[in-house]
C-alpha cells in the first residue's frame, strides 16, 4: 500500500506543476500565488536530516517572502509527527482530500457528451473556459496559470464541452506511465445534473485506456458527495486521505 500512495502522490506533483519550487531537505517547497493549496504548499517526497521545527521554521520564513500564507501537505507519506507540530504552532486544517483509484477494465462505458471536444494538449479556448468556470479574475493568476498547464511534462487528454460561443464544461487527463489521472473536472451550474461530468470522465478514462492506461486516479475534496459518489459509479474506490495544514505567516 505505501508503494501504492508514494507512486500516486509522484503522479500527482508530475501532473501539475507549480509556478516555482524549490528543495529542502526532503521537501519541496511550491509557489503560485495562492492559485491553489496544492500547487502552493510544502510536500514531503524524501528523507529528512534536519529537525522538524528548524524546517517548519524556514519554510514560514519562505512563504512569509512569498506574501502567501504557510502551508503544508500533510499524507500518508510524510513524517507523521509534523501534523502535531503544526498544530501546536496554530496551523488549522484545510481541503481534507479523497484520493481515488480505479483499474480501468472495471471502468463502466459511459454515454457520449453532444459537443465534446478532445484535443491532446491544453490549448487557449480550454484555459479561458476554464477560467470562466472557476471564475478566475486575478490578473496575476491569469497570467501565470496558462504556464503552468504549458509546463505539463507529460502527455495530456484536454477535454471541453461547447455549447454556441462558450465552453460550459471541462476536462484534463494526465498519462504517466501505466495511469491516467483525473483533473479540472468543471460544469457550468447551469448545465450540471444533465451528466455532463460524467461523460467527460469516461471519454477520458476511455481514451486514457486506448492510450495504453490501465489504472487511474483522482483526487476529490472529502466533503464534496455529489462528486464522490459520481467517481464511485465509475469504479474508483478510495485509497487514501491528505490534507492541508495551512497559517498565515
Amino acid at each position: 500500500m505505501t508503494a501504492d500512495i508514494k507512486t500516486i502522490e509522484d503522479l500527482s506533483l508530475n501532473a501539475w506543476p507549480s509556478h516555482q519550487m524549490q528543495v529542502y531537505d526532503g521537501w519541496i517547497l511550491r509557489f503560485s500565488h495562492f492559485y491553489t493549496h496544492r500547487t502552493n504548499c510544502v510536500e514531503q517526497i524524501g528523507v529528512s536530516c534536519l529537525p522538524l521545527d528548524s524546517k517548519i521554521a524556514y519554510c514560514e520564513h519562505i512563504y512569509r517572502r512569498w506574501q502567501t500564507p504557510c502551508i503544508f501537505k500533510i499524507s500518508p507519506m510524510g513524517d507523521p509527527a509534523l501534523d502535531g507540530m503544526l498544530e501546536a504552532r496554530g496551523y488549522r486544517i484545510e481541503h481534507h482530500t479523497t484520493v481515488m483509484t480505479a483499474d480501468l477494465a472495471d471502468v463502466p462505458k459511459t454515454p457520449e457528451v453532444p459537443d465534446l471536444v478532445m484535443e491532446n494538449r491544453v490549448s487557449y479556448r480550454w484555459i479561458e473556459g476554464l477560467f470562466h468556470l472557476k471564475q478566475t479574475t486575478n490578473i496575476v493568476h491569469r497570467s501565470i496559470v496558462p504556464n503552468m498547464y504549458a509546463a505539463i511534462p507529460k502527455d495530456e487528454i484536454a477535454v471541453s464541452v461547447i455549447r454556441g460561443d462558450r465552453v460550459i464544461a471541462t476536462g484534463l487527463g494526465i498519462l504517466d506511465r501505466k495511469y491516467i489521472g483525473l483533473y479540472a473536472i468543471h460544469v457550468d451550474e447551469a448545465f450540471r445534473r444533465q451528466g455532463i461530468a460524467r461523460g467527460i470522465c469516461g471519454a477520458i478514462l476511455a481514451e486514457g485506456r486506448r492510450k495504453g492506461a490501465r489504472y487511474a486516479y483522482l483526487q476529490a475534496v472529502s466533503d464534496n458527495a455529489p462528486a464522490k459518489a459520481l467517481y464511485r459509479s465509475l469504479g474508483f474506490r478510495k485509497a487514501y486521505y491528505y490534507w492541508f495544514r495551512v497559517r498565515e505567516v
